[in-house]
């Protein structure tokens, strides 16, 4: 195997980056190795892992159960083509996912990635549209500050201004965005989004947001009663709606999914990344039978879409593993218990120079500054505090493993401050 410096040297000449330039202006930290929430790092030792990988990790890494569920299918099966053939791993899973997501979701369509879910949501609810005889019901409706993914029409319903999409809003489609929503419940804003659905009704195939919180758009969280609002004003209009639930799902904010918060059902729902436990790529939409009944009465009945690693058994056979591991334990209390130490470990954040606000909701914590991160400085001051973040754009916010002891929920605050007051 070739030493640190190698690795790095030939990372550094042929690997690029999420977000960034290649070549890379600034080096990355080697990993040599992950337990519990601990990474190992090359030349700098042990850190706890505040970000549980972009926020899949929810069981911490290398967990015996997560590992014996891989081991076990790796001895029948890794893969095999989902076309005209089925295995239970995916079987499973379909059936879980429909058990502990609001009725009346009951189908689950598999893929590989939370930015290709939404892409079949929203093929989803354009080819329903066409098939029951509404083709111009085109366009999406969602609003600002919003993220969805890095492909074509997740990036057109991110935020259009000021997003990591912006390069692009000249050839993406063009969408409908209603103002961002306010973090409580305003009246007014709620007419807004009643009177914009109406007026786009006729082209709207669907509205798409994150429930209560918005991810990668900004870190803001807002009333459960928007979704309500929303689920209203679609009813009243003749237009799907969609939840994004790839951040929030599988406990993050407290309830098992954000739509909880609310007791509203979407007419299709994707999920990701803690579906695996952050152990492979898989990814899932779900509908009604509303949606999936009026695409089989279309001329085209079947949705077009089929991933080459869709329902990968492998990937199928981890995501049933933790969603069982997740629902055997205290999970609401231990997210819980993550709130209480973020709200305790943040509350200092406020008072430091340049926070403009700090955030709490289940096992998210945010500090919002009225500047933009020093992505080098913020490293070196979360590292000295021994402790993984990633902050971006204003934001230094931090989504640990559900099984984050006290102790090190005191020191990944700690490190969120120290970034703050660094960066």
């Amino acid at each position: 195997m070739p030493d640190s410096a190698a690795l790095l040297d030939l990372d550094r000449r042929h690997v690029w980056h999420p977000y960034g330039p290649m070549p890379g202006r600034q080096e990355p930290l080697l990993v040599e190795s992950a337990s519990g929430v601990r990474l190992r790092v090359a030349g700098t030792g042990e850190l706890v892992d505040g970000m549980s990988s972009w926020w899949s990790a929810i069981h911490g890494y290398n967990h015996p159960v997560l590992n014996e569920a891989a081991r076990g299918q790796l001895d029948r099966m890794s893969h095999v083509m989902f076309g005209g053939l089925t295995h239970e791993p995916a079987v499973q899973l379909a059936a879980k996912l429909v058990e502990i997501t609001p009725e009346p979701l009951q189908h689950v369509f598999l893929s590989d990635s939370g930015s290709v879910s939404v892409e079949v949501a929203v093929k989803m609810c354009l080819q329903y549209w066409r098939s029951v005889g509404r083709p111009a019901k085109q366009r999406l409706l969602t609003w600002r500050g919003g993220y969805h993914g890095d492909t074509w029409q997740p990036m057109s319903v991110c935020d259009p201004e000021g997003g990591m999409h912006d390069l692009w809003s000249g050839v993406l489609p063009r969408q409908v965005f209603a103002d961002a929503p306010p973090a409580e419940y305003e009246q007014g804003y709620a007419d807004h989004l009643h009177e914009l659905i109406g007026r786009h009704a006729d082209e709207l195939a669907a509205v798409i947001v994150e429930p209560v919180v918005q991810g990668a758009g900004g870190m803001r969280f807002h009333s459960p009663a928007y979704l309500r609002v929303l689920r209203e004003a679609c009813d009243a209009h003749g237009v799907l709606l969609v939840f994004d639930e790839i951040a929030t799902g599988f406990g993050r904010t407290g309830k098992l999914f954000a739509a909880d918060h609310a007791g509203v059902t979407p007419d299709v729902m994707c999920v990701g990344k803690a579906l695996t436990g952050g152990y492979l790529t898989m990814a899932a939409t779900l509908c009604t039978p509303r949606v999936a009944e009026g695409i089989a009465r279309g001329e085209v009945p079947v949705l077009a879409h089929g991933p080459t690693f869709m329902g990968n058994p492998l990937a199928a056979a981890v995501a049933c593993a933790s969603i069982e591991l997740l629902l055997g334990q205290d999970w609401e209390g231990e997210v819980k218990r993550l709130e209480t130490a973020l709200l305790d470990g943040l509350s200092g954040a406020a008072e430091l120079p340049g926070v403009r606000d700090v955030r709490v909701l289940g096992a998210i914590g945010v500090v919002q500054l009225d500047h933009e991160v020093d992505m080098a400085a913020a490293t070196r001051a979360a590292v000295r505090e021994g402790v993984w973040l990633r902050p971006f754009r204003d934001l230094v916010y931090t989504m640990p493993p559900y099984v984050t002891g006290d102790q090190d929920v005191a020191r990944i605050c700690r490190a969120v401050c120290a970034v703050a007051r660094e960066a």
